[in-house]
């Protein structure tokens, strides 16, 4: 047994594809699928129902999945024991962190120039997996997250931007009410793969005593902006840092008139370790950073 098919086996049990578990382990379907084949010849079981619809765990494939997060966590520790944790901060986080993040290491490395800070682009789950292991000192992720072992510290709260086609009749506007938006259908992945989205913009609705449009769901291989553009009469929402790096023609970008598309940013570390100087120095400069890209900073 490799740790690699353990890896493996975990990705694909957890994204329910074999497809998108090979995109988030960056090698070939074919390659994850056999090696997830030599796993269970060795185990001398079957771990997944494999069908042209979906991929399911069987009752062995749902008794490794604890197993194989324990071992990728043990591999993760393992692999940092050379690292002089005093000398080090490794934060893991989406992409779209990315922006908030290189200005907020900037800043620490004023006060701390002998820290060696690592920004390390992980999934959701692996970056759970990383700080719980301690792999990673930081994990930033958007809404929280409770789990044994694991702390939540609040940076502030970021707007989601509201994009439509230029055709769109609310474009051109600065600022539009949940009401004015409610008889245009919303565009956005399924909600198994945008549950936080999902959840904010359901919620504000549901404030105002409306309920939002859903339209048919983005394909994996579409990008919101792309659907907004082929449906003139649909809106969609996008975090600040991907509506800023996202090109402006043919498009209208509008905020929520009262705020109500917010979604909290967040940082979770270690039970224990939150008051480390340089992550507190760190957690003031990702506030002052997420205040500065639209955000509001936690006081």
């Amino acid at each position: 047994m490799e740790f690699r098919q353990l890896r493996y086996f975990l990705a694909v049990g957890e994204e329910g594809s074999f497809s998108r578990a090979a995109q988030r382990c960056f090698i070939s379907q074919s390659a994850i699928s056999h090696q997830i084949a030599k796993l269970e010849t060795e185990l001398g079981t079957t771990l997944l129902e494999r069908s042209t619809r979906a991929t399911r765990l069987t009752a062995a494939g749902e008794r490794l999945m604890p197993i194989a997060a324990e071992m990728m966590g043990l591999e993760a520790r393992a692999l940092s024991v050379g690292l002089d944790p005093r000398n080090r901060l490794r934060i893991s986080a989406s992409m779209s962190f990315a922006t908030q993040s290189l200005e907020a290491i900037s800043l620490v490395r004023e006060d701390f120039p002998q820290l060696d800070i690592e920004f390390v682009i992980k999934d959701f789950t692996d970056r759970m997996t990383a700080v719980a292991s301690g792999d990673a000192d930081l994990a930033l992720i958007r809404g929280g997250v409770d789990r044994p072992g694991l702390e939540t510290v609040e940076f502030g709260l970021e707007d989601l931007v509201i994009v439509t086609s230029s055709k769109h009749p609310l474009a051109g506007v600065s600022t539009v009410d949940l009401s004015e938006l409610a008889p245009y259908p919303l565009l956005l992945p399924p909600r198994s793969s945008q549950i936080l989205i999902h959840n904010v913009v359901e919620d504000a609705f549901r404030q105002v005593g409306l309920r939002v449009m859903l339209g048919p769901s983005i394909p994996s291989d579409h990008t919101a902006t792309l659907d907004v553009l082929t449906t003139p009469r649909s809106w969609t929402v996008l975090y600040a840092d991907t509506a800023d790096a996202t090109p402006r023609r043919g498009l209208s970008f509008l905020r929520e008139a009262h705020d109500r598309l917010r979604i909290p940013v967040c940082g979770v570390v270690r039970s224990g370790t939150a008051t480390r100087p340089e992550l507190t120095h760190l957690f003031r400069a990702l506030a002052q950073s997420i205040a500065g890209t639209g955000g509001t900073a936690e006081s």
